[in-house]
């Protein structure tokens, strides 16, 4: 396909596509698919090799949140039977940590639920990253507490935290749809205070929402223009409980794509597949490997993952390699300017699908509450 080529072309120059050249990338046939992957898979291996970076989710503190995010199951009004518990001591969540490192994870992200952290926050945070990285050599630690004031991202890159996580999620069109208790231009803010402050951002999204692929283009261009160094693709989670819980929207083709897009508009920069990995790639995740270059390990923050050895049975097999604590993940040309240092977010091109195009099952059977790990008494998966 001239599209493909053209896109990896672009790809290797670093150089962005269109929007109609990423709109047609959502648009190819289950046919073409195939070869979409191959082509993303080139610009993959240009800038990342066959390396798989591996991230470790430990949650502070779940549940009860006063955000209404409507895909989320600590939300506000939430009737999701999830884990509720309120934040881990520094040694719990370094427990928690060390099971991820032991399993192969090279980052810890920790999350808190919640608007923002406030500054008795950030002080408890401080102490979890200093108990982390005096037991964990070379790991690195990115926080995922909100919402950040003036000030505070700079405070957590001086207690040791590498990078920052603060997802748009959609499109700044559609944004209050899911959201009303803060908006588009928090997110980004935040995600801006991060960069100003040395730590290395990372933000990404979430497909499956009931988004066009306008809405899929535009948020990953924008984040393009914020340039993170990593961008976790998540997939909607409908948990029961939720006002989302009933939007089965994807398929592992139409998540391929979306991998596939995401690629080609940030060629060099780390693309997670994050979560709802299992619920709707399924045994299409080796796949997804030949686009992304980074996953989490183990479980997620209310739901659970595939078992840890899988994970990593699954990356052998598929030819790929586990990234090492002595590896820099980024190119170097991202690096160079201290940027990301230690660590080197088959429908038609309107949006609308085709006629032919059937409606994804509901896999309720597949989402799992988690109910191990952090905030329990039961061993973590790693």
């Amino acid at each position: 396909m001239d599209l493909l080529n053209t896109l990896v072309d672009k790809g290797l120059r670093r150089e962005m596509p269109s929007r109609e050249e990423a709109l047609a990338v959502l648009a190819t046939s289950d046919d073409e698919l195939l070869d979409v992957v191959a082509a993303a898979g080139k610009v993959r291996r240009e800038w990342f090799g066959r390396r798989v970076k591996l991230n470790y989710l430990v949650n502070l503190k779940s549940g009860l949140c006063p955000e209404d995010c409507s895909y989320c199951s600590q939300r506000l009004g939430s009737k999701a039977e999830i884990l509720k518990y309120t934040w881990l001591k520094p040694d719990e969540a370094s427990k928690a940590a060390a099971a991820g490192v032991a399993g192969g994870a090279k980052r810890v992200c920790l999350v808190a639920s919640g608007r923002g952290p406030t500054d008795k926050d950030v002080d408890r945070v401080a102490q979890t990253i200093d108990a982390i990285k005096e037991q964990n050599e070379g790991v690195e630690v990115c926080a995922c507490l909100g919402l950040l004031s003036d000030g505070q991202a700079e405070r957590l890159r001086d207690a040791g935290a590498d990078a920052y996580n603060h997802n748009l999620n959609t499109s700044e069109a559609t944004y209050g749809d899911i959201t009303t208790t803060h908006t588009y231009a928090d997110r980004v803010d935040t995600v801006q205070k991060a960069h100003a402050a040395g730590l290395s951002a990372c933000s990404g999204l979430i497909a499956g929402m009931g988004e066009s692929d306008e809405d899929l283009v535009d948020v990953v261009f924008g984040l393009r223009e914020l340039d993170p160094d990593s961008v976790p693709v998540n997939f909607l989670i409908p948990f029961e409980g939720t006002p989302l819980a009933k939007e089965w929207n994807l398929t592992p083709q139409r998540c391929l794509r979306i991998l596939a897009m995401v690629r080609f508009v940030c060629p060099d920069v780390e693309v997670r597949i994050a979560g709802g990995r299992e619920v709707h790639l399924r045994s299409m995740q080796p796949l997804a490997l030949h686009i992304a270059n980074s996953i989490f390990l183990g479980d997620y923050l209310t739901s659970e993952g595939q078992a840890g050895q899988a994970d990593l049975d699954m990356i052998a097999d598929a030819g790929f390699e586990v990234e090492g604590t002595d590896q820099v993940t980024l190119p170097e040309h991202r690096t160079a300017d201290g940027c990301g240092s230690v660590c080197g977010s088959k429908e038609s091109a309107c949006g609308s699908a085709p006629e032919t195009a059937d409606v994804p099952e509901a896999r309720t059977d597949l989402v799992a509450v988690r109910r191990r790990g952090a905030g329990t008494d039961l061993a973590p998966n790693a």
